[in-house]
């Protein structure tokens, strides 16, 4: 690339990245294509591809498949982390989690935003001690993709033991959440009220799969979740994985301050 070329695309990047800042160029709007660039500009398509794919590099732009580029969604969604688990949401109200979510930030969803893959695999050591259930013991894997607007914003893979979900609507791969109130809801119908949550949260660099899988930037980090939901009676009945674009959500808790010196 000549320096002629360099500098021409450093300029179309600044003008679309002030457009951008300004509001000119709104969330989720989409980017006239290569071609049209270029001829706005009076440059050669190539020139104008390298301008988008700086700020693409940058995080301010998104490509989805067929479909064109558009400016990368903001605000992040807020990710409820104790009242998204709320038993009057799922269990009286129909509402799943990641729906909980998007209410809770002023978007819409469709059930259709969740789809997965549902297998009978051996049990990793991880999940089969999460689980309590020999190495290699069968369990269920449940695999789902979350997307917004066509845009991925994380992926959520469920584990559970055989007796546990055998036969419901947890091993059906239909697109959607498993039926009103999703798999905690079929849980309870089971006998199985969950009431007790631990989850583990680290930011990490993803791997080359995640990059493809949730559509990332160069660069941008995810957030890796580890769920475990117990009954009263401390029987694990799910250990969850979650994989979260870094930029796509703001995490949010709201819990009693423990005193374990309280005068009794």
């Amino acid at each position: 690339m000549t320096s002629g070329n360099r500098g021409a695309s450093d300029r179309i990047a600044a003008e679309l990245r002030e457009q951008i800042n300004s509001g000119a160029l709104r969330p989720g709007a989409a980017l006239p294509s290569t071609a049209e660039l270029a001829r706005r500009y009076g440059v050669a398509s190539e020139t104008a591809r390298l301008a988008v794919a700086r700020l693409k590099e940058q995080g301010l732009l998104i490509g989805r498949a067929g479909a064109g580029v558009y400016v990368r969604p903001r605000p992040p969604l807020r990710r409820l982390g104790i009242d998204r688990y709320d038993k009057a949401k799922w269990r009286d109200a129909d509402v799943v989690a990641f729906a909980a979510d998007r209410e809770a930030s002023g978007r819409s969803w469709e059930p259709s935003d969740q789809t997965q893959t549902v297998s009978r695999i051996p049990a990793p050591d991880r999940v089969a001690a999460a689980l309590g259930l020999p190495s290699g013991a069968d369990v269920y894997e449940r695999a789902r993709i979350v997307r917004e607007q066509g845009e991925p914003t994380h992926t959520l893979t469920s584990y559970y033991r055989l007796e546990h979900v055998e036969g419901t609507r947890l091993v059906n791969a239909t697109a959607g959440p498993a039926g009103p109130g999703g798999g905690f809801r079929v849980l309870y119908e089971r006998g199985l009220e969950i009431a007790r949550m631990v989850e583990d949260l680290l930011a990490r660099m993803p791997t080359p799969e995640e990059v493809a899988t949730l559509e990332l930037p160069p660069g941008e980090p995810v957030v890796e979740l580890h769920r475990t939901t117990s009954t009263a009676d401390g029987v694990v009945v799910e250990y969850a994985i979650g994989i979260h674009a870094a930029s796509r959500f703001a995490w949010s808790y709201e819990f009693a301050v423990p005193d374990s010196g309280e005068r009794r």
